[in-house]
C-alpha cells in the first residue's frame, strides 16, 4: 500500500480571540436598492411572512389562555 509523505514540517496556527482581533471595516448598504426576485420566490417568501404571523398570533393566544385572560369569556 503507497503511503503519502510530506517534505513540509508541521503547521502551527495562532488563534486569535475576536474581541482582542483588529475590527475590519464594515461594507456599506447605501445605494443597494430592491434585490430582484422571481415570483415563486415571492410567493414562497410570502407563505412564509403568513406562516411566522399565524404561529405568532397562536403563541400569543396560548400564553394569554395560561395567563387565564380568557378565564371570564367562556
Amino acid at each position: 500500500m503507497a503511503s503519502i509523505q510530506s517534505s513540509h514540517g508541521p503547521q502551527y496556527f495562532s488563534v486569535i480571540h475576536p474581541l482582542n482581533d483588529v475590527p475590519e471595516q464594515k461594507c456599506s448598504s447605501e445605494g443597494l436598492g430592491w434585490i430582484a426576485m422571481t415570483r415563486p420566490v415571492r410567493i414562497c417568501l410570502g407563505v412564509l411572512r403568513g406562516y411566522l404571523i399565524a404561529m405568532t398570533l397562536m403563541l400569543g393566544y396560548h400564553v394569554l389562555d395560561l395567563a387565564g385572560v380568557f378565564h371570564g369569556l367562556k
